[in-house]
């Protein structure tokens, strides 16, 4: 019990939704009205699940329900989950920003966050300055923060403009000296959401690296928050899944992090089917695309340079010359521009178990992308890749994401691009 550190119970957090302020006097009179008399708050038995993508039917949403965990000394925790999963509320109520609806939160030692660009900042103050009021803060004195000003500002890199007020910094450079002064000024527990993302990658490099030595050297703890799923692979021991303000998994770091990338909506439905901007004579045509990870689990989500699989299904309506057939698969960018394409008759495919099968899979050993989004162009000819030969041609037929991936297997993620990687190495010679 003594190495815990931080400690969860119970923390649900409900929010009113639709224009802030109306009917609200009427609801907290009701609240306290029930309150007096020792009845239960009327307004925790109702509140929708955090779908952001469902339509609005209820006045109140739970951002968080029943969250339930601890932390030990030392522990690098990585909380993961979609936009809108409930990860930066459970964050602010860890940090005592906001407080929970019901639940409490039991720490030993002082909290350092990094929630937001800025975060803590007096915009019309100096760098310096800030750094001085963000210790003070963090109950510290003049003379602790001092003893630590020079290491500060030096891992920020921020020494130039460190006497000019930060409302002039850029984003990148608010971050760099956010960073830095809730690392070196020895919090307990430093929470870090996904700002990281904002500096560059020499920065994210340097930061990661440093929460590196603060939970291993030093035995503070960490809680990190990031959609880069190799820095949580290479940071974390532990990782929790959020998903519609749920905790839907705890535990190790890489059964966690496949969780998270086979957490979303199933491509499965008739949308593909029912497309009406596709090419060819519909012999065939494709009805669904689905992704695999090594471990033969569905994807939604792909990492930069692993193992995936892409299965296409399709529903036959007329025969055709298997013998013949010829299929692609081409990989656009943002900008529609093709960076990857898989042609069957340059490799030589054999189709014959399609005479009693109805999809047909591309393995990919490693996913030679750099981080971004991309589309799939689907193309299935009998006889030719020509277009009177078209059996089924679809543009855009789904889209993907390649989140960074640690390709070089040096523990460190790629950058994002939207372009490919060609396996090499550099030499002096």
């Amino acid at each position: 019990m003594d190495k815990i550190i931080l400690k969860a119970e119970n923390i649900s957090k409900q929010y009113r939704l639709g224009t802030v302020g109306t009917g609200t006097l009427r609801h907290d009179l009701n609240r306290f009205w029930h309150r007096i008399r020792g009845k239960e708050d009327p307004y925790l038995k109702i509140g929708a699940v955090n779908d952001r993508s469902a339509t609005l039917t209820d006045d109140y949403v739970w951002a968080l329900r029943d969250i339930n965990f601890e932390v030990h000394r030392g522990e690098v925790l990585g909380i993961v989950g979609k936009n809108g999963a409930g990860k930066s509320t459970l964050l602010k109520i860890l940090s005592r920003v906001t407080i929970p609806t019901t639940g409490v939160i039991k720490t030993r030692g002082r909290i350092a966050s990094l929630l937001e660009v800025g975060t803590g900042f007096h915009s019309e103050l100096t760098g310096r300055e800030n750094i001085y009021l963000n210790g003070a803060i963090l109950g510290m004195t003049r003379a602790e923060i001092a003893s630590k000003i020079d290491e500060i500002i030096a891992f920020s890199g921020c020494q130039m403009y460190i006497d000019t007020p930060v409302k002039r910094y850029s984003s990148g450079m608010t971050v760099r000296l956010g960073f830095a002064v809730a690392a070196h000024l020895e919090p307990e527990i430093l929470v870090v959401d996904e700002v990281l993302a904002v500096g560059d990658a020499e920065f994210q490099k340097k930061a990661i690296g440093k929460m590196q030595d603060i939970s291993g050297g030093q035995g503070r703890t960490v809680l990190f928050v990031s959609h880069n799923m190799a820095a949580v692979r290479s940071l974390c021991t532990r990782v929790i899944v959020l998903e519609n303000g749920l905790i839907t998994y705890e535990g190790e770091t890489h059964e966690g992090v496949r969780k998270y990338l086979s957490t979303g909506s199933s491509s499965t439905d008739l949308r593909l089917l029912n497309r009406k901007d596709r090419l060819g004579n519909g012999k065939w045509k494709a009805s669904n695309v689905q992704f695999f990870d090594k471990n033969n689990v569905e994807i939604f989500e792909m990492i930069s340079g692993e193992y995936l699989r892409i299965d296409v299904s399709f529903e036959k309506y007329e025969a055709v010359d298997i013998r013949k057939l010829f299929f692609g698969i081409a990989i656009l960018d943002s900008q529609q521009q093709k960076v990857a394409a898989f042609l069957s008759d340059e490799m030589n495919c054999d189709f014959l178990r399609l005479k009693s099968e109805n999809v047909i899979s591309l393995i990919i050993p490693q996913l030679l992308l750099r981080a971004g989004n991309y589309s799939l162009m689907l193309q299935l000819g009998e006889g030719s890749t020509l277009s009177e030969d078209f059996i089924d041609l679809i543009e855009n037929a789904i889209y993907i994401s390649v989140v960074p991936g640690d390709f070089w297997r040096i523990g460190r993620a790629n950058r994002y691009g939207e372009f490919g990687i060609i396996p090499g190495h550099f030499e002096v010679n």
